[in-house]
C-alpha cells in the first residue's frame, strides 16, 4: 500500500511539530525518518498511523484519505520504543490480542493459534509461547511486540525507534535481522530512529527531519555522498567546518587555494564540511595546509588525528595508518581531497563572524611566520 502525506502541518501552543510536511512512501519501500529529537519525525508518524490529528493536510493510504477510516480500521501495524506488551500475558495472548479483539471477520481461535506459531517462528521464538513478558530479554520482547503488529496482517508497518531501549549489540543483530523480515513480508514499513547507522544500515530511502521540515529525502547513498544541506552533512556521519572564501569561482582558506568545485556560489564567506575521509596528511613534501595536532586516538586500524590549522584555529579531523607515529602537539600539513562547500546563509553566520575575524588578523599570522610553518 502507497502511504501519501501532503502538506501536513501540526502545531503544539506555538512550537511547529510539523511544517507543511509532504512525503510519499510507495508500496513495499522500507524508510526511515532520521532526524534528532524534536525534529517532528515522530509526530509525523504518529499522524500516518491516526494517534495525531494535524492542524492541516491530509494522509491518504492509496488514493483513500485515511481520516475517513477508524484507527483501528486503517490496517496499521504499530510497534513502540518500549514493547508496550500486556504484563499479565504470556507470549501467545500478546501476539493473540490484535486478532480476538476483532469486531469483524474474528478468526476462530484454533487459526489465531495457527497464525501466532507462524508467527513465533518467524521472529525466531518458537517455544516461548507460555512465557511472561517479564521473562524475556530486551530483544526478545522487542519481537514480540513486531510479531503482535503483524498479526493483524497490517498494510503499513510503522516502528518508533523500535530499538531505542536496547543495548548495542542486541540493535545491531536486530537491524539485521528486520531487513530480512522485511524482505521476506514486503509490507510498506516506515520506523523513526534519531540512529544515522540504523537507518543508512536499513532503510531503501531515507528522510533526514529538523525543526519539522524535511532536510532531504534519498538513498543511504545519496544522503552520505551529496548531502543536500549544511544540516544533513553535518547530522549524517562524522564532520568539521571550517569558514572559506569563495571567489572567482575558487575557495580559500587564509588565502590558501582549495582544490574544490563551489558550483555556482556567491563570493563571499561560506562553509566547507569535512569528513575525516575528506582529509589527507600531506607526506610527499608537496604543498598542504600547515596545522597543530591536538590529539590522536585509535579507532580500528586507523588512527583518528584531530589538528588545529586556519588563523582561527578551527579543528578538523582526518584518519591515518596507526602505524604512523603522530604525537600531540606535532606540526603537520593535510591537504583537502574531498568535502563541499555552502553559502554561509543562516547557518553561516558565525562563520561569516570567524572570517571576518580571521582577515583582520592576517597581516600579524603571517608577519609571524605562521603560514611558511
Amino acid at each position: 500500500m502507497q502511504v501519501r502525506a501532503e502538506n501536513i502541518s501540526k502545531n503544539y501552543a506555538s512550537m511547529a511539530a510539523l511544517d507543511d510536511v509532504s512525503l510519499t512512501v510507495q508500496s513495499g519501500e522500507l524508510v526511515a525518518l532520521l532526524g534528532p529529537s524534536g525534529s517532528g519525525k515522530t509526530t509525523l508518524l504518529r499522524t500516518i498511523a491516526g494517534l495525531e490529528t494535524p492542524d492541516s493536510g491530509v494522509v491518504y493510504f492509496n488514493d483513500r484519505d485515511a481520516a475517513e477510516s477508524r484507527i483501528q480500521d486503517r490496517g496499521v501495524g504499530f510497534v513502540f520504543q518500549h514493547y508496550a506488551l500486556f504484563k499479565h500475558m504470556r507470549v501467545m495472548d500478546n501476539i493473540a490480542f490484535g486478532l480476538r479483539a476483532r469486531r469483524k471477520n474474528k478468526p476462530k481461535e484454533a487459526d489465531i493459534k495457527n497464525k501466532v506459531m507462524e508467527l513465533l517462528d518467524l521472529v525466531q521464538l518458537s517455544g516461548l509461547e507460555k512465557r511472561f513478558p517479564s521473562q524475556l530479554s530486551g530483544g526478545q520482547r522487542q519481537r514480540v511486540a513486531l510479531a503482535r503488529a503483524l498479526a493483524i496482517e497490517p498494510s503499513v508497518l510503522l516502528l518508533d525507534e523500535p530499538f531505542g531501549a536496547l543495548d548495542a549489540r542486541v540493535r545491531k543483530d536486530l537491524r539485521r535481522w528486520l531487513r530480512e523480515i522485511h524482505e521476506r513480508t514486503g509490507h510498506t514499513t516506515l520506523f523513526v530512529t534519531h540512529d544515522q547507522e540504523e537507518a543508512l544500515e536499513l532503510a531503501d530511502r531515507v528522510v533526514v527531519m529538523s525543526k519539522g521540515k524535511i532536510e532531504q529525502s534519498a538513498t543511504p547513498d545519496e544522503i552520505y555522498d551529496t548531502p543536500a544541506t549544511p544540516f544533513v552533512f553535518s547530522f549524517i556521519g562524522e564532520s568539521s567546518v571550517i569558514p572559506v572564501v569563495v571567489g572567482n569561482g575558487r575557495a580559500t582558506l587564509d588565502e590558501r587555494l582549495i582544490d574544490l568545485q563551489v558550483g555556482n556560489l556567491p563570493d563571499g564567506p561560506a562553509q566547507l564540511f569535512l569528513r575525516p575521509e575528506d582529509v589527507a596528511m600531506v607526506t610527499d613534501g608537496g604543498p598542504g595546509i600547515p596545522g597543530l595536532v591536538v590529539s590522536t586516538r585509535r579507532i580500528g586500524g586507523n588512527r583518528r588525528v584531530t589538528m588545529e590549522c586556519g588563523l582561527a584555529r578551527h579543528r578538523i579531523e582526518f584518519d591515518a595508518p596507526a602505524e604512523v607515529p603522530i604525537a600531540n602537539s606535532q606540526r603537520l600539513q593535510v591537504r583537502i581531497i574531498g568535502g563541499r562547500v555552502y553559502g554561509a546563509g543562516e547557518e553561516g553566520y558565525e562563520t561569516e563572524k570567524l572570517a571576518a575575524s580571521a582577515t583582520s588578523d592576517f597581516k600579524w599570522a603571517k608577519a609571524e611566520g605562521w603560514l611558511d610553518r
